[in-house]
């Protein structure tokens, strides 16, 4: 069975962006074993990314601060500038838009390029389309860039997660000829689409490869796990349809907001007010996207969580929709305080589901709380003129609060 060959997908992950991004900004860093993390100023803190020469250190992206200084001592750390990574991540998006407008930015520094169309007028191998791609990247911004490439999406996501990184150029082809001997020898796990629940389930099976999963029974796959079981049999021979996306900002399910507290907290007075500002940060960012509600979600996390799993997710179905901050807390306050165990939590989330347009309540003047809705969007307005900060409970002035912070920071990150 031979994999999709039609068409050619390059996925261009920039390498250790954060600290290549500090590097460029600071050149007095080049020689220095460097880490970005989440405050450098709480030892607690998560390793959000880390240079090669810390990296040889030992120093590894998701762990605590603490454990990478204990191995690193001459370790420099930098606070996250998450706006400017933004800011250039689009740049970056802009730069290969010039050779086709089939870009679909995958995160902050991954992108995928359809380049199906496109290598016959450059004239070029996919590989040395690549290599014309990395130099402009590196010639605008200074920084590394490394491309997989092969016939789809997952499989060009595969080529530079386990190939590209491994070539001193920084490019692979994963592709029909290779895809046995390189795709089908690696772990059952590092295929995309496989977690570690997954990856145990296929080890029961005595499914430890890929090349193990693409020879299993089709039909044993099904049974076992309908669509899915299917969709991870034909991403193990190579198939993959879904298109580059051009436009990603498709209709939300849902909007929620998830934070990991500085400290354990064990106080509902505490918690509450984690609850109320999340409830209402959520609330604010439906009404701005022009939508209403119908499921309101509670995620929580012990502190132990890693180590030994504890929390609970919990969700509850309104009478009506809704984009109040406050009828959100409201449901959110009563799903934790039903299946709180006392236990300290580490970590707390929010989330709205089941989203539809306001246009109909934007059309009735004879809703119930229209003086609400309208102190809703005052709040919103000045905020968006303001900042985050113009306006503020006063309880999120108490030792539990956590907005005026978090008004300094974007995507949990300082600015």
């Amino acid at each position: 069975m031979a994999v999709q060959s039609s068409r050619t997908v390059f996925l261009v992950d920039m390498q250790s962006f954060f600290v290549s991004i500090e590097k460029v900004q600071d050149p007095t860093l080049e020689d220095h074993p460097v880490v970005v993390a989440g405050d450098p100023e709480i030892r607690s803190g998560v390793i959000l990314a880390a240079c090669p020469l810390a990296k040889k250190w030992g120093v590894k992206t998701a762990e605590a601060l603490w454990e990478a200084e204990n191995k690193c001592p001459y370790l420099v750390v930098v606070r996250p500038r998450m706006q400017l990574y933004l800011d250039i991540s689009v740049s970056i998006a802009a730069s290969l838009e010039a050779f086709t407008d089939e870009v679909e930015p995958y995160s902050v520094d991954e992108i995928f390029v359809e380049m199906t169309n496109v290598l016959p007028g450059l004239n070029m191998t996919a590989e040395e389309a690549a290599n014309m791609l990395t130099t402009k990247i590196y010639r605008e911004t200074g920084m590394l860039a490394r491309v997989g490439i092969g016939p789809n999406k997952v499989m060009a996501k595969m080529a530079c997660d386990h190939f590209a990184k491994k070539q001193s150029d920084g490019i692979f082809h994963l592709h029909e000829k290779n895809l046995r001997e390189k795709l089908w020898s690696l772990p059952v796990g590092d295929m995309f689409g496989v977690g570690s629940r997954m990856a145990r389930h296929f080890h029961d099976m005595g499914i430890r490869t890929i090349g193990q999963l693409a020879r299993a029974s089709l039909s044993d796959l099904r049974k076992r796990w309908g669509i899915n079981g299917e969709l991870l049999f034909w991403t193990a021979h190579g198939y993959d349809e879904s298109p580059v996306t051009i436009d990603t900002h498709i209709r939300r399910k849902a909007i929620g907001h998830h934070m990991t507290l500085p400290r354990d907290y064990q106080m509902w007075e505490e918690i509450k007010v984690v609850l109320l500002e999340l409830s209402e940060e959520v609330a604010r960012r439906v009404r701005a996207n022009c939508y209403l509600g119908m499921t309101v979600t509670v995620s929580v996390r012990g502190h132990h969580f890693f180590d030994q799993p504890s929390g609970f997710h919990r969700q509850i179905k309104l009478h009506d929709p809704t984009n109040d901050g406050k009828v959100i807390y409201d449901v959110a306050k009563r799903l934790f305080l039903t299946h709180w165990n006392q236990d300290p939590i580490r970590s707390l989330g929010v989330s709205l589901d089941g989203l539809t347009t306001d246009e109909a309540r934007q059309l009735s003047l004879f809703y119930p709380d229209r003086d609400r809705e309208v102190l809703n969007h005052t709040v919103d307005e000045l905020k968006n003129k303001y900042g985050d900060a113009a306006v503020l409970r006063a309880s999120s002035l108490t030792a539990g609060g956590q907005a005026l912070l978090r008004a300094q920071k974007l995507g949990g990150h300082y600015k």
